[in-house]
């Protein structure tokens, strides 16, 4: 089963400020990886596909969604 990471996911990263992740930063990573902003926002994107950006920001949202998938 694929997991799909969505917007709550990385709005619920803890940074060092105690704040999850804007949209105007998620928009931001996003363009920079050639990724979809609006259809994530609309359906998600695959854990898979975040990961092989191997950003830190992208793989706590994947572990955030792995998580709450438990």
């Amino acid at each position: 089963m694929t997991t799909v990471v969505t917007m709550q996911d990385v709005r619920a990263i803890q940074t060092p400020t105690g704040r999850g992740y804007c949209s105007r930063g998620v928009r931001a990573f996003f363009a920079r990886h050639g990724l979809d902003f609006q259809d994530f926002l609309r359906n998600g994107i695959a854990a898979e596909k975040l990961e092989a950006t191997g950003d830190h920001m992208a793989l706590k949202a994947v572990e955030v969604a792995r998580g709450r998938q438990q």
